[in-house]
């Protein structure tokens, strides 16, 4: 008979989160502890060229890259251990996601796909797409989208590490950390931060919710059983919402697992168009720009993805206008944007679930619509 674990999804993204934070923290005290952390940036001739370290000159590229994979590794198996999961099975897994995302986000960084027209002469080339390092998060999409579908079977080996929702939480408990050490330098965008995490909060309660929620009842006539789970997941936080508001009223299995469905095809539609049209219209609004991925892009992670693409596309236009701005807060806003609406879809479908903690036995019947 297998225990219960004491260490939820949770409590490990807090631990491993604050483990990372800690580490970081030692550049206070002179102690460069992460420096040999691997960084991505533009080549040209060779694929390696883009891998170095964070602390230039600590140790070559390739050195980096593999002292990177050993400690993430070794960091997420003490998460799945501490959860009771299969240690060896996620190690295995995960030597290949993590490979095949440093490929992704390599040929994402290739010069005449990332530089923009300010790094053209320095790169050494005629011409480039401009779209900024963050391209291979697309390339990182698209590749995840021809193995599931067109390799279902690879797909299924490497279901052990597919942990999108752990991984996105050790990234909000980082840069949730990150935002309080911001905020002794930059009081007054902080305070923009939180701001609008707590209007994200409003808007998607008391507007989009009830609107898509009556949209769906009048106009195409969906019964409660389906118009609920879908007003939370477009509305709030995607898939999570949708699960929790589906296990709040008692919904059949299928309703969450459909909306589900949905939402994650829509994530995909969106991450690769609206970081474009908030680099078109919102560049001069990079706040703006980075609440409307945390509201707009409905899975925690392609919604900080997105905000990641964002924020290299605005700060390559401004860059080619003559402004610097400083990096991280396009993503610190899509972060806090995301991470309050989905904190409070959980804490609500928690709220809501029938205290016995399992949902009723007995399913509701279908009503008409």
């Amino acid at each position: 008979m297998t225990t219960k674990s004491a260490f939820n999804e949770d409590k490990v993204a807090l631990l491993l989160g604050c483990i990372i934070f800690i580490l970081g923290l030692g550049k206070f005290a002179g102690l460069d502890l992460l420096g040999w952390v691997v960084k991505i940036g533009m080549w040209v001739d060779s694929p390696v060229d883009a891998w170095k370290p964070a602390t230039k000159g600590l140790m070559a590229g390739w050195q980096s890259l593999v002292a990177t994979y050993v400690f993430v590794t070794a960091l997420l198996a003490l998460g799945v251990k501490l959860m009771k999961g299969n240690v060896g099975r996620f190690v295995g897994s995960f030597t290949v996601i993590f490979f095949l995302a440093i490929a992704c986000y390599t040929a994402g960084a290739n010069a005449y796909i990332a530089a923009n027209p300010t790094q053209l002469a320095k790169q050494g080339i005629p011409w480039a797409l401009g779209l900024s390092t963050e391209a291979g998060l697309i390339v990182a999409l698209i590749m995840g989208i021809l193995i599931s579908n067109f390799a279902p079977s690879v797909a299924d080996t490497l279901r052990d590490a597919c942990r999108p929702e752990l991984f996105v939480k050790i990234a909000i408990v980082v840069l949730g950390a990150e935002l309080g050490v911001k905020a002794a330098d930059a009081a007054g965008f902080a305070g923009h931060v939180i701001f609008r995490g707590l209007c994200a909060i409003v808007e998607a309660y008391l507007l989009y919710w009830a609107v898509v929620y009556y949209v769906a009842r009048k106009y195409f006539k969906f019964n409660k059983e389906w118009a609920a789970p879908l007003a939370s997941g477009i509305s709030i936080c995607g898939v999570s919402a949708a699960i929790a508001t589906g296990g709040a009223i008692r919904a059949r299995p299928v309703v969450p697992i459909m909306v589900s469905s949905l939402v994650v095809v829509f994530t995909c539609i969106e991450m690769l168009i609206l970081p474009f049209i908030a680099q078109y219209f919102l560049y001069s609004e990079p706040m703006v720009a980075g609440g409307w991925m945390g509201l707009a892009v409905k899975s925690d992670g392609g919604a900080i993805a997105s905000g990641a693409i964002t924020e290299s596309l605005i700060l390559a236009k401004m860059a080619g206008l003559g402004t610097e701005w400083e990096p991280g807060w396009i993503v610190m806003v899509t972060t806090t944007v995301k991470g309050s609406s989905s904190t409070c879809s959980s804490v609500s479908g928690l709220w809501s679930w029938p205290t016995s903690g399992r949902p009723s036995s007995t399913r509701p019947a279908a009503t008409a619509p």
